[in-house]
């Protein structure tokens, strides 16, 4: 039994049954996208058929994925520097550690101490003088730390999630994260700087500008050590071990407080534990940096601890290999 001639005839064109040789006359289905109509080999959608599309969403767009990549550093900084500005407590804690360290145990120990002339000083100095590069790495170290402590906070808040599972690669969301925690710290250093010179603790006028390359490579390298530690820390409650067993033995047994030469009179482990702290390096960078100086031997250690800690803390939070894959996701 076969359907007689017209049988179709009240159904739309494009719902008729194959028939043998029949095809739709043209522009039967026209009422369709263009990107959705049959047998028209090598049609496109012409120019401008997305252009409804968010600009990110457009295809064959050179330089969108840049525009990407930019708007996402900058909210990342800017929530950094914006969560820095509203905690004014934040901001005074981090300057009261070293100013009470600068006024109190420098004035304490200046009798104490004598220190001999040592590269980059050309004259005998105060001990005050001596300090003041380690305590700019302390404010560096402490804000790494506080750093690391706010992507744990995060993480268990939920909002790290979110972040994690952005288009982005994970490795740019822990570097803008870590280039917004150094700029913060290097705020926090000139502060500290501005009120150390009314203090009486001056250097050249040109070292304050020599300094900064040095702070931003010491605030990656501390801030990447931060993220390492993050990425292990599963609690907020765990932050405290990590002050006491991590924080305190790299400023203690640095060149922050002491020189080389005084600590390798006391003992020879401590001077080489001293000598290959990379809080140490980072340290004697400032100290010859902040007094037009280049150590070309601190930069490079400084540059190396960076390339490894920063590149442990991204296998630390990729799912797949890290310890984020331990803890069911970031």
């Amino acid at each position: 039994m076969t359907k007689r001639p017209g049988a179709e005839l009240h159904l739309p064109e494009g719902r008729r049954a194959r028939q043998p040789g029949v095809t739709n006359p043209p522009g039967a289905d026209s009422h369709l996208p263009e990107g959705r109509r049959a047998g028209q080999p090598g049609v496109t959608n012409p120019p401008g058929a997305d252009s409804h599309l968010p600009e990110g969403r457009r295809a064959g767009q050179p330089g969108v994925r840049l525009l990407h990549y930019w708007r996402a550093m900058w909210g990342i900084i800017w929530r950094e520097l914006w969560r820095f500005v509203t905690q004014r407590e934040r901001f005074i804690s981090a300057l009261v550690r070293p100013l009470v360290w600068l006024f109190v145990f420098a004035a304490g120990f200046r009798a104490a101490l004598g220190l001999a002339i040592t590269p980059p000083y050309e004259t005998y100095i105060l001990y005050e003088v001596y300090i003041t590069p380690g305590l700019i790495g302390m404010i560096q170290l402490f804000n790494g730390m506080q750093s690391s402590l706010s992507m744990v906070y995060d993480r268990e808040m939920g909002s790290m999630r979110i972040l994690m599972v952005c288009p982005l690669p994970r490795w740019f969301l822990l570097l803008s994260k870590l280039l917004a925690g150094t700029g913060v710290s290097v705020l926090q250093v000139y502060v500290f700087l501005a009120i150390a010179w009314l203090y009486d603790i001056q250097a050249p006028w040109l070292g304050y500008v020599w300094i900064l390359p040095a702070l931003l490579l010491t605030g990656l390298m501390l801030g990447a050590l931060g993220l390492l530690l993050s990425s292990f820390i599963k609690q907020l409650e765990n932050f405290a071990g990590v002050m006491n067993f991590v924080i305190f033995p790299m400023f203690f047994m640095s060149t922050a407080l002491y020189p080389l030469w005084k600590i390798k009179e006391s003992s020879a482990l401590l001077y080489h534990l001293a000598q290959y702290n990379p809080f140490s390096q980072a340290v004697e960078l400032i100290r010859f940096s902040l007094y037009g100086q280049f150590n070309s031997q601190a930069f490079i250690y400084t540059l190396a601890a960076f390339v490894l800690f920063m590149m442990a803390a991204i296998i630390g939070y990729n799912p797949s290999k890290g310890m984020m894959m331990r803890k069911g996701g970031a």
